[in-house]
């Protein structure tokens, strides 16, 4: 019988639990048959990595019977490429920094995440015990007590939100810290759940209310929403909808993509999608999560839907492909503060692959970026021409080599840069000794995991671009985004123009700033397009519910005699002051005429 994920997470901690109680048996090895392909580099303090260099995941085959055989991901992520070479491009200008950890030398050890729960495991179980051998039948349980001393003392990641509940919630207990550069559900905001995570991102909250007042600065009120099976999307659309409906907004439809959707599936959505009077879509999903969606929406040719895009697709390259665009030209969203890191460029621009068992990955990006096959390189099922391994990057235009300037890769450099701050305050360092062969760190010095987390909660530090960066009672960052519009560039791609940003820590008044004249909405049009269940009722008349309808959709009654409104949108008619009566259009009061009747006069009542 299959097991779930979250059994496998107890099964995990059961195992601790009973062997924690025992004498330990033996040193720690390697956790189970995992892959061992890692980009690794020796040094005095080694930081761990878990990246989602694939998107796609194997569905685990649990039998009982034999041990799990190693199945490879698919998809490859030149993105998510980046964000590791932006790791290793960190930690080397740290190590010739003599300002920062002076005579320590940071390592690392990266591993592929997949971008799911089980292979999000098996890659940081692999992390914290330090080898890349394999291990005899109950070395599982052994390791599982070598948790708490890991070689690994800290972990940067992960990218989605549910594969980091797993992993933070599994090595909270060991006090082993974990950084995240893109994981912003709010669910990981609960610290007696997540004792050891903390994020250089923004959480979810702070998002949702960004996206609220988006919506309230253009008027619209009747949006549609999108979402996916997983807990950034759930969390995210939820508590969107609760703070736009107390605005007074309407929701009206939600679609979940299916974590592996079916034509059938695809075209429901996109048929909900045509048929809504809503002009306004708000997504919360990965790129790869969107793409058969947008691609059924692009070949219908449906346009003139205003997208509102999420911090994790909103600088998504992939969906500027032409194919795309006449979709999505116009999309807005909030993207993570970005910076220009000097020297990143010509450093992604040095990698070159090799016959070195080391360059595993990055084999498997050449032949990505490429669409080339490498001779000493084997990717199982492509059928591609040769490489010649002297292809020039600075030629091609991808999500990996675009770094002007670069978000979640700024993200894991503020990591890096925080790991090490704290760890310079953890070493004792002092400035730089007149000697170069003292060490100015006490780098004899053992510390566990739970120590470097302590200093991380107190890391407070300038980086270079001006930017503090601290962690919260929360393990949270500032809430800074930019807002970002899809603009077209004139050499028939789309560039991500800044528009505007938002800074949550500011006065309610002062969080939202927009450059109105810098907007290109859907179809490159600069009107604000309306996106109305019924549109306000003129004066004259009110608004009245429909029954069974939301609050957005109603009629549009006349005040009845006496009564007026003189505004768009009332919900009431007022009535006029005595002596006075309502005028022909019911929208202003008119004094009323004064008739006087003589004593022989007869008044006739039935006129």
């Amino acid at each position: 019988m299959p097991v779930s994920e979250q059994a496998l997470l107890v099964i995990f901690l059961l195992l601790w639990s009973k062997v924690h109680s025992s004498e330990s048996s033996g040193g720690c090895q390697r956790i189970g048959e995992f892959d061992p392909h890692a980009l690794e580099m020796d040094g005095d303090v080694i930081l761990g990595g878990l990246f989602p260099l694939h998107y796609i995941a194997p569905k685990p085959d649990y039998v009982f019977n034999d041990r799990p055989q190693v199945q490879r991901c698919s998809g490859f992520d030149l993105r998510a490429f980046r964000w590791v070479q932006t790791m290793v491009f960190a930690i080397e200008e740290i190590n010739r920094n003599p300002m920062l950890l002076p005579g320590v030398k940071l390592g690392y050890r990266i591993l592929d995440s997949c971008d799911h729960v089980h292979t999000s495991l098996q890659s940081a179980f692999s992390l914290v015990n330090g080898s890349s051998l394999s291990q005899t039948e109950d070395s599982v349980a052994k390791n599982l007590s070598c948790l708490s001393k890991a070689p690994v003392p800290a972990i940067i990641g992960l990218a989605s939100s549910t594969p980091t509940r797993a992993v933070a919630n599994t090595f909270g207990p060991f006090e082993i810290p974990m950084i995240s550069y893109f994981a912003t559900c709010t669910c990981l905001n609960d610290k007696k759940v997540y004792p050891s995570f903390l994020r250089t991102v923004p959480s979810d909250v702070f998002q949702v209310q960004a996206l609220v007042q988006l919506m309230a600065h253009f008027g619209w009120r009747w949006v549609g929403t999108i979402g996916t099976e997983d807990d950034y999307s759930r969390y995210g659309i939820q508590a969107f909808t609760e703070q736009f409906e107390k605005w007074g907004g309407c929701v009206a439809f939600h679609r979940t993509i299916p974590k592996v959707p079916t034509p059938k599936q695809i075209s429901a959505i996109t048929d909900a999608l045509e048929a809504s009077t809503a002009r306004v879509i708000v997504v919360f999903a990965t790129e790869g999560q969107l793409l058969e969606l947008l691609s059924e929406v692009a070949q219908r040719n449906l346009t003139g839907w205003q997208w509102v895009a999420s911090e994790a697709w909103v600088t998504a390259s992939i969906l500027t492909a032409p194919v795309f665009q006449h979709v999505l030209t116009g999309t807005l969203g909030f993207s993570f503060r970005g910076a220009n890191i000097s020297g990143l460029y010509e450093f992604l621009m040095r990698v070159q692959p090799s016959d070195n068992l080391r360059s595993f990955f990055t084999n498997m990006f050449w032949e990505e970026q490429f669409n080339c096959r490498l001779d000493y390189f084997s990717s199982e099922g492509i059928d591609r021409p040769l490489c010649s391994g002297l292809e020039n990057l600075t030629q091609v235009k991808s999500s990996y080599t675009i770094v002007t300037p670069v978000r979640v890769s700024y993200n894991v450099y503020k990591a890096v840069y925080a790991i090490s701050h704290a760890l310079h305050h953890l070493l004792l360092c002092t400035s730089i000794a007149q000697d170069s062969n003292e060490r100015s760190c006490n780098t004899g010095a053992e510390f566990t995991p739970g120590q470097l987390l302590d200093h991380l909660r107190r890391v407070n530090f300038t980086n270079q671009f001006g930017e503090k960066v601290y962690f919260d009672e929360n393990g949270e960052p500032v809430p800074l985004y930019d807002i970002i519009n899809w603009q077209k560039d004139g050499r028939g791609g789309i560039r991500f123009q800044k528009v505007g940003s938002y800074d949550g820590s500011a006065p309610l008044w002062q969080q939202l700033k927009m450059d109105m004249e810098l907007i290109k909405f859907t179809g490159g049009q600069s009107q604000v397009p309306l996106s109305l269940c019924t549109a306000p009722c003129p004066p004259g008349t009110r608004q009245a519910t429909r029954p069974g309808q939301p609050i957005c959709c109603f009629d549009c009654l006349p005040c009845t005699e006496g009564e007026f409104t003189n505004t768009s949108g009332a919900t009431e008619c007022t009535r006029c002051p005595l002596y006075y009566w309502s005028n022909a259009e019911r929208v202003a009061c008119v004094a009323g005429i004064e008739e006087f009747l003589s004593f022989q006069e007869i008044m006739d009542l039935h006129r």
